[in-house]
Formats: structure tokens, C-alpha cells, sequence
């Protein structure tokens, strides 16, 4: 697969329509030729500690950002359909699913792919200590400096798609 947009979400509590940041990254042709990242306003609008431990967002953050359809009005034209690729696809695919029909917004049922279960399959039990973004991503010879970023994990997420689809 040549050309596809990474995608990665974080969210503000265990909500998945609480996206609160967005990261995006364009491959065309095996090159990244685009990269996307902007915060929203989450739905509902709170924040639980847990998950502004793990990317350290906090609502201070997002109080004041556009929500998701005013963000989604910059990010459809740049994937232009493009297939979707996320790292644990499960769970970046139902958040955009849940915040499309959050917002009565008609989904584009774009094609979803998964690194996740890619690097099950290329790299065999034992080959790697787990199968975590950051992992696989070393693993691929990219360097994951900003987890749970989601510019940083696209970034991630489209590397490790180029080396093993």
C-alpha cells in the first residue's frame, strides 16, 4: 500500500466521542506528502485524570478549540478517501464512527486498515517483546519520542504501515 492517511485520536475520558487531538499523516506514492495535527473541543467536555496522564491534555487545552466538524472540514480534503491506516484501528475507527453520528454527520465508511494486526502478522510471537506503538515502530527504525501525541503516533503509525504493507 502506497498511498493512505495515518490517523491517530486521543480522547479526553473513556468516551470515544471525547476526541480532544487529531494527528494525520498523507502518504502518496510511499512518501509523506502531508501531516495534520489540531486539538477539539471534546464531546462530552471533560477530562478524567487517567487520560490526561497518558497524553496531558487537560480542558484548560481545549477549551477554546473548534469542534470536530470544523476540524473534520480541513482533514476530508487532504485524504480525499484515501484508505485509513491507525495502530489498533479498534479503537481510532470507532471513535471517528461514534464523533461522526455525535455531530448527525454522514460517514464516508472509509476503508480502515490495521497495524496493529499487520505487525502480528509480520513479525512472529517472540520477535518483538509486544506489539506497541512505540514498539513496532523502533522495531520499523522509527523513533517514537512523543507518545500519545497523536501527530507523533501517526507519524508512528505511517511508518510502520510503509515498511510492512
Amino acid at each position: 500500500m502506497k498511498d493512505f492517511a495515518a490517523i491517530d485520536f486521543e480522547t479526553a475520558n473513556g468516551c470515544r466521542t471525547s476526541v480532544c487531538s487529531v494527528g494525520v499523516v498523507i502518504v502518496e506514492n510511499g512518501e509523506i506528502t502531508d501531516s495534520y495535527y489540531h486539538l477539539i473541543r471534546p464531546i462530552p467536555n471533560f477530562y478524567t485524570p487517567w487520560t490526561t496522564a497518558v497524553h496531558g491534555l487537560t480542558h484548560r487545552d481545549t477549551a477554546d478549540a473548534p469542534t470536530f466538524p470544523e476540524v473534520w472540514a480541513d482533514i476530508a480534503p487532504k485524504i480525499r478517501y484515501l484508505p485509513l491506516v491507525a495502530h489498533n484501528k479498534a479503537f481510532d475507527e470507532n471513535c471517528l464512527k461514534a464523533v461522526f453520528q455525535a455531530y448527525g454527520m454522514a460517514y464516508p465508511d472509509y476503508p480502515f486498515y490495521c497495524t496493529l494486526i499487520g505487525a502480528r502478522r509480520r513479525f512472529p510471537k517472540g520477535e518483538l517483546p509486544n506489539y506497541q506503538l512505540h514498539t513496532v515502530a523502533a522495531h520499523c527504525g522509527y523513533n517514537l519520542t512523543q507518545h500519545h501525541h497523536a501527530l507523533a503516533d501517526a507519524e508512528a503509525c505511517a511508518a510502520i504501515a510503509m515498511a510492512i504493507f
